[in-house]
Order: C-alpha cells, then sequence, then structure tokens
C-alpha cells in the first residue's frame, strides 16, 4: 500500500480512539449484565407478573415482532408504551454503541491486514499494545453480550414500544436483531471474523515469546537473577536502568496472558501451523485457570477453550494440550506463584527500604520501583482471580496468603515514594532527555539512509522538542505535556510499519529502541501518576469483595502481618480508578463500595486496637489491685503469728504470690501476656499511623478518628466493668477500690500515648466527662448512674426500712446489728465513709453529684407531696390546733384527731436520711473540689459570705447554687428550692401553698411526742444519733422549712421559732404523760430539740431557752448518758 493511503488511513488515531471507546463500551456492557442479573436491580417490567406473557411472546417470535397484528399478547406493552421507551432508552443505545464499535473493529483490522502492517512489542510498543488490547476488548464486548441472558427481550421489548408510539420500528433494529442471533455462540462466530486475520494477530503474538517467557520465570530464577536488587551490582547502584524495551519491563503479565489466550483462541490455525505458536499458548494456559473479561467477570480458558476446539474437526491435540495445561496448573501453578510471593515480599521489602534512605536513586532506577510495583500488581490480582474462581482443588492453601497485604503494603509505600520524590525523578530524566537522548535520536536520524519528508519533519520535532527543555523548568514546578510528542511517535509507529513504507521499522530496529526509552523518560516527567496508576491499580478488590474481606480477616488473624492491615483501606482508594466517562451511573455503586469497605477495615483495625488497649489497662489494673491495703491483713496475720510464735493453722490457703513476682523470669525468651499484648499494641499501631488520612473519591477518611471514637467507647465500657454491679446480690465495688482501678487505667492510657496517634487528653477528659452523666454517648449506664442507683434503692432504702443508721459522729451510716434487724447488712460504712464519699466524688465529679442530688430531691419531693396529703387531710384539725395550742384543755382532743402521725414522723426521717447522705455527698465534693481548684473555691466561699438577709432572694439563691455545685453547705437549699417550688399543686394558689408549708410544720411540732413510744428512739452516744434515724428529723425540718419559706418569700426566722415554740411545749408535756410506755425515751426525745436547734443558722439556745427550760436538756444528757452502758449491756 502507498505511503499516502498509509497516512490517510489515520491507523493510530482510530486504534486509540477505538481502544478508548471500546473500554467505555465494555463496562456498559458489564454494568447491563449486573443489573439483569439480579432481581432488585432489574427493570421493573421484567418483575411485573402482568407483563410475563408479553415477555414470553417477545422472546419466542425474536426478531420478527408483528406489533400490529399482536395486541392480544402485547396489551401490558401497549399499556406501558412510554415508561418502557423512557426506562430501556439507555440499554437499546448500549446495544446500538456495540454495533456501531463492532462495524469500525471490523473496518480497522481489515485496513490493518490490506496494509501488512508489521507487529513487534519490542519495536513498536504502542502499535503493537493498542492492536492487541482492541481485539481483546473487541472479544470481551462480544463475549459479554452472549451473556446477557435478557438481551433479546431488551432491544425487542424497546423495539415494539417505540414502534407503537412511533407507528414504525427503530430504523437500527433489524441490523441489531441480526448482530444478536449471530453471537449465540459467540466463540464460533468470532473464529470465522478472525481467520483472515490469523497471520497478523499470530506475528503480534508471537513478539510477546522472548518476554513472556522471561516474565514466567519462577522465583528460584528470579533469586539466582537477584531480580530487583539494587546490592547486586554495587558499582552500579547510580548507573541509569536502561533496556532496549523500557515499557515492556513492567508490561503486565495478566494482560499479555490475556493477549495470548485470546488471540490465539481466534487464530487458533495457527497453533498447528507454528511450533512456537503452541509453545507460547501451552505456556499460558499453564499460568492461568481464568482470563478477566472485564472486573469479576472471566473466561475459565480451560474449559472454554476445551469446549471450542473439542466441537473443531482435528484439533484432538489441542484438547489433550488443554488438559494436560490444566493438570499443569492445578498440580504446580499455586506453589510456583506463592514462591513468587514470597521473594517479592523481600526483594520489594529491601527496594523500598534502598529507595526510602536515598531517594535520589530514584532518578537512575525509577524503572525498578515501576517493576517492583507491576510484578507485586500481578501476583496479588492472579491470587484473587484464582481463590474465587478455583474451587475444586487438593491444596487450597495455594490460594490463601496471610502475607498478601504486605505486598499490598509494599505498593503502597513505593508509590507514596514516586509521588513524594517526583521532583527528583523529573530533575534526571529531564538532563537525560535533553543531553543524552536527543543526541543519539538526533545521530540516529542523521543515519537513516531513506527518510520521507513528512517523517522527517516529525523526528525533527522530537529533537528540537527534547533539546529545549532546561533544568529551569523542574526548579519554576512548570508543568509539562508530552502527549503531542507521544502521539507522534505513534502516528511514526503506523506510518513506518505498513509494508512498503520507504522508512521501516522492522529495518531500524534501533529507532525504535531508542524511540522507546525517550517514551518512558518523557513518562517520568508528565506521567507519573498515570504510571503509577497503570501499574499498581488494585481496584480488583473493588468486584471481589468476598476475598477483598476474607483476605483482611486473615491479616488480622496473623500477629507478624497486623502492621501491614492499614493497605486494606489504602486500597480502596484505587477504586476510583475504575470509573469511566461513558458509565457515570456505576458512580455511586463504586463510591458506596469503597466508603463501606475502607470504613469497615478501619472499625476493625481500630476495635482490636483498643481492644487490646483496654486488656492492657485490664492487666494493669490487676497488678494494681493486689496493692490495695485490703491484701496486707493475711501478711499482717502471719507476721504477727510469728512472733508471738503461734502454731499456724492446719488448714491453710495456699500462699498467694506477693506483688511485683510477675516481673521475675529466669528467660527473658519466655512471653507474658503483657508481651503478646503490648506487641500486638505496637503492630496495630504502626499501621493506625501510616496514614493521617485516606482520601476516597472526594472524601477523607481520617483512622485515627475511628480510633478515638473506639477508645472512648471501650474505655466507658471498661470503666464501668470497674463497678462489678450484681444486681441479683446488690453487691458493688467500693468506691475507693474503683477510683484505684480508674487511676491505674488512666497511668496505663498515658504511658501507651506515645505510641497512638490520638489525643489521648481528649479521649480521657471526654469519656470521663460522659460517666458524670446519666447515659453516655451511646446510650449505656454510666459510673454516675450505677451508683446513683445502689445508693438509693439499696443503701437508702434500708435506711429507710430502719436497717442502716446515719451516725453524724462517724460521718457515715452504719448497719445495724444482725441480732436487731434480722438481716444481714450491706455494710454501709465501707460505702459511706468520708473516703468512700471523697472517692465518688473524685469520680463522678461536680457533673455527677448534681445528677445524684437531683435524684435524691426527686425522692425528696414525692416524700413531701405525701405529706401535704397528710395535712390537706388533716388540714381543719391543724388549724385549730394552730390558733388553740395555748389551750390546754382543748388541744387533748385536738391532738386525738390527728390521723396518721405516725406516717408523717416517718416520711419526715426518710426527708432527714436522705439530706443527711446529700450533706455527706457535698462535703465529700467540697474536699474534692477544694483539692483540685482551690484557686477557685476561694472566690466561691467569699461570694457565699457577702450573702446578707438584705439581698434580693434570686441573687442569693444563685450564689446558693454556684456554691452548692462545688460542695459548699448554705443556709437555704437551692435544689431543695427549685425541686419544691416545682410540684405547686395545679389550681392552688400560692397563699393556700404557703399555708400547707405551715400546718405541716405544726403537724411535724406536735408529733414529735409520738417518738417516745418507739423502743428505738434511745439516744445513742456512740453515733451522736438514734437507731431508728429520727435524729434525720432535724436536718429535714430545719431545710424543708427554709426552701418553703424561701419560696414563698416569707420570714424563715420567724416561722421557725413558731415551730420550736410548739414543738417545746408538746415536748413540755411529756413530763404530764402517765403512761410510762409512752413516755419511756422521754429524755432522749427531749435532746432532738438541741439537735434541731444546732442544725438550722437561724434558731440559736437562747432562743431555744426562751421556751424550753436548758435544765431538761442538760438532764436529758446526763440520763442519756447514764443509762447508755445499761442499753449496752442488754
Amino acid at each position: 500500500m502507498a505511503l499516502g493511503s498509509a497516512y490517510q488511513h489515520k491507523l493510530a488515531e482510530k486504534l486509540m480512539i477505538l481502544n478508548d471507546r471500546g473500554k467505555g463500551v465494555l463496562i456498559r456492557i458489564y454494568n447491563i449484565k449486573k443489573t439483569c442479573s439480579d432481581a432488585k436491580t432489574k427493570p421493573p417490567f421484567f418483575t411485573d407478573k402482568s407483563m410475563e406473557s408479553s415477555l414470553k411472546y417477545i422472546n419466542k417470535k425474536f426478531p420478527n415482532i408483528d406489533v400490529r397484528s399482536s395486541t392480544q399478547h402485547l396489551g401490558p406493552v401497549h399499556k406501558d408504551k412510554n415508561e418502557i421507551v423512557k426506562f430501556l432508552t439507555g440499554y437499546y443505545l448500549t446495544f446500538l454503541d456495540v454495533m456501531e464499535f463492532r462495524d469500525h473493529v471490523y473496518e480497522l483490522l481489515n485496513t490493518i491486514d490490506a496494509c501488512q502492517c508489521y507487529f513487534d512489542i519490542n519495536i513498536n510498543y504502542t502499535f503493537t499494545k493498542n492492536y492487541l488490547d482492541l481485539i481483546v476488548t473487541y472479544f470481551s464486548v462480544i463475549l459479554l453480550i452472549s451473556r446477557i441472558e435478557d438481551r433479546k427481550t431488551l432491544i425487542a421489548l424497546y423495539n415494539c414500544a417505540f414502534e407503537m408510539l412511533q407507528g414504525q420500528s427503530d430504523p437500527s433494529f433489524a441490523r441489531l436483531s441480526q448482530m444478536i442471533l449471530e453471537y449465540d455462540s459467540p466463540l464460533k462466530k468470532l473464529g470465522e471474523e478472525f481467520g483472515p486475520h490469523t497471520k497478523t494477530v499470530t506475528d503480534a503474538l508471537m513478539s510477546l515469546h522472548f518476554l513472556f517467557c522471561r516474565r514466567s520465570q519462577s522465583a528460584e530464577q528470579w533469586r539466582g537473577a537477584q531480580l530487583l536488587s539494587l546490592y547486586s551490582n554495587p558499582a552500579a547502584m547510580i548507573s541509569p536502568c536502561t533496556s532496549d524495551t523500557m515499557p515492556c519491563e513492567y508490561l503486565s503479565v495478566e494482560t499479555m496472558e490475556r493477549w495470548i489466550l485470546i488471540g490465539f483462541l481466534l487464530s487458533h490455525s495457527a497453533l498447528n501451523t507454528y511450533q512456537a505458536s503452541l509453545e507460547l499458548w501451552k505456556l499460558a494456559l499453564q499460568g492461568s485457570h481464568c482470563v478477566t473479561l472485564i472486573r469479576d467477570d472471566v473466561l475459565l480458558i480451560h474449559r472454554v477453550t476445551e469446549e471450542f476446539f473439542g466441537s473443531i474437526k482435528g484439533y484432538g491435540k489441542r484438547v489433550g494440550d488443554v488438559k494436560e495445561c490444566k493438570e499443569h496448573f492445578m498440580t504446580q501453578s499455586g506453589q510456583f506463584h506463592r514462591a513468587r510471593r514470597m521473594y517479592l515480599r523481600s526483594a520489594v521489602r529491601e527496594l523500598e527500604t534502598i529507595l526510602a534512605d536515598e531517594p535520589g536513586l530514584l532518578g537512575p532506577k525509577a524503572l525498578y520501583a515501576f517493576m517492583a510495583l507491576s510484578f507485586c500488581r500481578d501476583e496479588i490480582n492472579w491470587l484473587v482471580r484464582h481463590a474465587e474462581n478455583v474451587t475444586k482443588t487438593k491444596t487450597p492453601e495455594d490460594y490463601i496468603d496471610v502475607h498478601v497485604a504486605e505486598l499490598m503494603f509494599l505498593i503502597e509505600e513505593i508509590r507514596v515514594l514516586l509521588r513524594k520524590n517526583l521532583p527528583i525523578i523529573q530533575r534526571y530524566h529531564l538532563q537525560y532527555l535533553s543531553k543524552f537522548d536527543a543526541l543519539v535520536l538526533s545521530d540516529i536520524i542523521q543515519n537513516l539512509t531513506v527518510c520521507p519528508e513528512e517523517d522527517s519533519v516529525i523526528m525533527s520535532s522530537f529533537v528540537s522538542t527534547l533539546s529545549a527543555l532546561n533544568i529551569k523548568q523542574v526548579e519554576d514546578k512548570e508543568s509539562f505535556d508530552f502527549r503531542a510528542l507521544r502521539l507522534d511517535w505513534f502516528r511514526l509507529q503506523a506510518y513506518t510499519s505498513v509494508q512498503k513504507a520507504p522508512l521501516s521499522l522492522r529495518e531500524n530496529p534501533d529507532l525504535g529502541k531508542v524511540m522507546n526509552l525517550i517514551m518512558f523518560h518523557s513518562w517520568m516527567l508528565d506521567s507519573v501518576e498515570d504510571l503509577i496508576t497503570e501499574t499498581s491499580d488494585l481496584s480488583i478488590f473493588c468486584f471481589h469483595v468476598r476475598t477483598f474481606e476474607k483476605m483482611f480477616l486473615l491479616t488480622m488473624e496473623e500477629p507478624s502481618a497486623l502492621r501491614y492491615s492499614i493497605a486494606f483501606p489504602l486500597a480502596c482508594t484505587h477504586f476510583l480508578n475504575s470509573t469511566h466517562e461513558m458509565c457515570p451511573e456505576e458512580v455511586p455503586h463504586l463510591l458506596n463500595c469503597s466508603l463501606g469497605l475502607c470504613n469497615s477495615f478501619l472499625d476493625e483495625m481500630s476495635k482490636q486496637t483498643s481492644g487490646c488497649i483496654i486488656d492492657i489497662c485490664a492487666e494493669q489494673c490487676n497488678l494494681s489491685e493486689k496493692l490495695l491495703p485490703k491484701h496486707c491483713a493475711a501478711t499482717i496475720s502471719k507476721a504477727r503469728n510469728k512472733k508471738l510464735k503461734k502454731a499456724p493453722p492446719k488448714k491453710t490457703e495456699p500462699e498467694k504470690e506477693k506483688p511485683g513476682t510477675e516481673s521475675q523470669r529466669k528467660d527473658r525468651s519466655v512471653t507474658t501476656n503483657m508481651d503478646k499484648l503490648h506487641l500486638t499494641l505496637c503492630e496495630l499501631c504502626m499501621s493506625l499511623n501510616h496514614a493521617q488520612k485516606i482520601l476516597i473519591f472526594d472524601h477523607v477518611v481520617t483512622p485515627a478518628e475511628y480510633l478515638s471514637s473506639h477508645l472512648e467507647k471501650k474505655f466507658g465500657r471498661a470503666l464501668v466493668s470497674l463497678v462489678n454491679w450484681r444486681p441479683n446480690t446488690r453487691e458493688i465495688q467500693r468506691p475507693s477500690e474503683v477510683l484505684s482501678a480508674m487511676r491505674a487505667f488512666l497511668c496505663t492510657l498515658q504511658s501507651i500515648s506515645h505510641l497512638i496517634n490520638v489525643d489521648m487528653t481528649r479521649t480521657i477528659r471526654s469519656t470521663l466527662l460522659q460517666q458524670t452523666q446519666a447515659m453516655d454517648a451511646n446510650g449505656e449506664q454510666t459510673i454516675t448512674a450505677l451508683y446513683t442507683n445502689w445508693y438509693l434503692e439499696c443503701l437508702l432504702r434500708q435506711a429507710s426500712g430502719g436497717l442502716v443508721v446515719y451516725s453524724p459522729t462517724m460521718k457515715c451510716f452504719n448497719d445495724l446489728p444482725t441480732e436487731m434487724s434480722g438481716e444481714q447488712g450491706l455494710n454501709a460504712d465501707e460505702y459511706t465513709d468520708a473516703s468512700e464519699i471523697k472517692a465518688l466524688a473524685e469520680m463522678i465529679g461536680p457533673y455527677g453529684m448534681k445528677f445524684l442530688s437531683e435524684n435524691l430531691m426527686w425522692h425528696v419531693t414525692s416524700q413531701i407531696a405525701e405529706l401535704k396529703k397528710l395535712v390537706v387531710e388533716n388540714m381543719d384539725t391543724l388549724v385549730q390546733i394552730r390558733s388553740n395550742f395555748s389551750n390546754t384543755e382543748l388541744m387533748p382532743s385536738l391532738l386525738h384527731k390527728l390521723s396518721a402521725p405516725e406516717s408523717l414522723l416517718k416520711r419526715m426521717t426518710i426527708i432527714g436520711v436522705i439530706l443527711s447522705f446529700r450533706s455527706m455527698a457535698m462535703e465529700g465534693l467540697r474536699e474534692v473540689f477544694a483539692h483540685h481548684c482551690p484557686f477557685i473555691m476561694g472566690p466561691i466561699e467569699y461570694l457565699k459570705d457577702c450573702v446578707t438577709p438584705d439581698l434580693d432572694i434570686q441573687v442569693t439563691l444563685s450564689i446558693f447554687e454556684l456554691a452548692s455545685s462545688a460542695g459548699i453547705p448554705c443556709d437555704v437549699d437551692p435544689s431543695l428550692v427549685t425541686a419544691l417550688s416545682n410540684m405547686k399543686t395545679e389550681g392552688s394558689s400560692l397563699d393556700e401553698e404557703y399555708k400547707l408549708a405551715c400546718l405541716l410544720q405544726v403537724f411535724t411540732a406536735v408529733s414529735l411526742p409520738l417518738l417516745t413510744a418507739d423502743p428505738l428512739s434511745v439516744y445513742n452516744i456512740q453515733i451522736d444519733g438514734y437507731n431508728n434515724n429520727i435524729h434525720c428529723l432535724a436536718k429535714a425540718i430545719i431545710q424543708v422549712s427554709a426552701a418553703f419559706f424561701t419560696i414563698y418569700h416569707k420570714n424563715i426566722e420567724i416561722h421557725l421559732k413558731e415551730f420550736l415554740l410548739m414543738a417545746s411545749g408538746s415536748l413540755l408535756h411529756l413530763g404530764e404523760e402517765t403512761d410510762k410506755l409512752k413516755a419511756r425515751n422521754r429524755e432522749s426525745i427531749l435532746l432532738l430539740l438541741h439537735l434541731i436547734v444546732e442544725e438550722s443558722s437561724f434558731l440559736t439556745v437562747d432562743m431555744l431557752e426562751s421556751c424550753f427550760p436548758y435544765v431538761l436538756l442538760r438532764n436529758a444528757y446526763h440520763e442519756v448518758h447514764r443509762n447508755f452502758p445499761t442499753i449496752m449491756s442488754s
């Protein structure tokens, strides 16, 4: 063919355009196949029951469907014709694109045959690669169409609906339906089509022979040749790495296998003609069981080839060859690739270490980096393909690799190195192009015997472009673009590869080799990112999710592979490379898949890391627990017995190991559980700390945030578990022990914070702050909730039932002796002494104490509500008592009318117990607050001291609320004021509420004498109170009265004086009581008046003496102390 026609045919441009177009068409066909194979994503008409008969009819009559005479069968189609056309237009146009693509491929392949083009991957690399890619793409498109079960129904249904709307069939339907019918047996039809192209295809494939054989070497051969080793020849370490076939060095083996196996499947006659072709084909068959068509759609090459050749007469030997190759694959290929992966792990690790240490070597040795990427990617892809598609094998372990994460990690490391050191690569190769390549190319051009003017112009432009390069361009960070130069070289390859071209590449191979070198060097300036994607894309995982997840789980189970586990989330960034502009509808799916997998991987890694951290903390907590004072009792007892020379008991418990023995080891190689945990933590942290952020499509994922979130959640749960709350037995850990364990946790977390790329201080603060609330961020119970519940529902409930006594002297609650209560106690003193309350305040802080206080106030208000009911029930009598209190004749009859005064006293006592406990809690909070924030406590105390009676009540309450939050006691309890002000009865006025408060005070005052009848109403000088907790009445009376009269803006002192007067009068009448049982504890009850005065800041002893003789109090104290030994002995 004449040279002019070679220029006119534009072979290079057509190959480039058709390859890109074919890839887009292939992805669209794949998308249709996936959509139609899933019942959830199928077009709705295919799952509609009413449409079922119509679809069967269409499929049966395809392609000759008479729409006008088939109204009976196509009624549902006519009804939904608009929706059908609208929905199926995209599908139909895709099939038309396939037909158009096929026509252009036909034309181009015929033109190339007519031109008798010369193909050699080593010389005209771009031309040969694009030619073979086009054949494989075309084959894949046709084969994929034949795998769409509903292909006939799709296009016929659209055409029927189209004809119903337009009155005529779609113009392209006839040709399209004919194409669909022709490819019902795709291999047979394609074999016939490629018969005329056999020689050209075979020549192109045979140029791969040397390259493919070299790339199919075993790990032992690689090791012998020291592949990818920079140490193999130290003297040449800085020498440029060159090759006559630069782009072929990192060409994917998977791609070559696909070219060879599909190429010879189409041009199979060459296998019977050329022995070299047969050898190359058999070598490829031995290497793979399945060939990727697109994504997860594969061609099971042994089975397909055997079936196809079995249908051709005279191919019995080839069928035997296929069986032999399959047997070879099944027995040897798994071990072969396992050994190669093992070699690559060590070789690429060494290469990455050297390049990271000396990035300047990326200039002369950039090719090594891309070869390493390509080799690793090939092995990973092989493993993924076959792990999913090889199901029957005697050696399943060959398709499982727990160390595959290391290869993936090394790929990511080299990718990062190439991107990070791009200026080094550019600087080196720019000088190479301008000062070496340009000169060599110029010499070759001058030595050409024949060079047409058009070719001369192109090559001269190459030399001028390369010579014009300047190092300043790199320094100024100019962007390079050599796409025009590479396209011109592609064109020149096409011009010089046709038969009878004046300048023939076949006769001038040096030109091709030099230009291949120049192309690689140009890529190093403007297309490093494209080359990285070409050699290391792992987007195959997006379509083999099950295998991807299985590999990840195996990695997480292998301790030595944990440090590489970050490679799995990083691999999710590759999924973007699978998108194509011709199929935008699949982008959301790819985005969701990549984000979902990345999220699940990071979630699992963070879960294991946080679990490991908590396990370490738990171990340290156990060690800390051994140091608690309670464990020294046995040691002290043993020492005491030894000193007293007592014989040890016969039955003794085995001696426990003393703290510190766990650190004593005779052999350091013996690892403890703590050693294993620390090692695992280090490995996991190395992985999570590797990447600060991961960019997936337009989303930024931060691994540290996953760890922080999991750590907060597990740390919170671990803290709650320290409480050791057992509802069945009502047992809970002492606050001081929990605080000790918590401090061990915190110390451990801070000690290992250097390993974790997490703001540990923020995590600790956040978690501890959540523990001061009723529920944490996950809606789970907290330490605050558990202790609040225990103190209210267990301790205070027993105190309310008279089983636990509050001791003002010891400032704690004590169990009544078992002989008095008849029940096993809670050991209340172990939970309520000053150190325990202080520990509780330390753990739950002011917020937790506020929550505890609010719950206490809720119980107080519920008791107040019942008290109000009693007051309302006795209102008339109480009004008369208040107005006739000094009438000694009328009072006995009025007192007799009162109903349930014992209930009143009982409820007031419960309120007193609750408020006493709250007072203890506030005192503990005050100590903790003063210790942590003395600079804040001082101003608060000063502000509280500035409160005067003349100050506005709202300002006073605000100051008291501030003081109360720091644990400082106040004359009026702001929490109680708030709680009582929120429980006003609906429909009642302020005056009525005030009246109820006054009458409640009266009711309480006149009911006090009834306490003498209770045998437990004996003043106990050891606890400075009574065994039935009635000493808590003083706090209840004073604080409830102060709160009520603050709400109603009344004078607290006046009302308390009134109460004191009535209470004194009532108790003085006990002297007139003739019934000794009713007055048996008179002296003890008289002391209540003194306790009430002591409790209140509004009352004084002088006020008491004005209405109650102090001599009676003195005598009462004397009598109580005199009788106490008698009571104790009884």
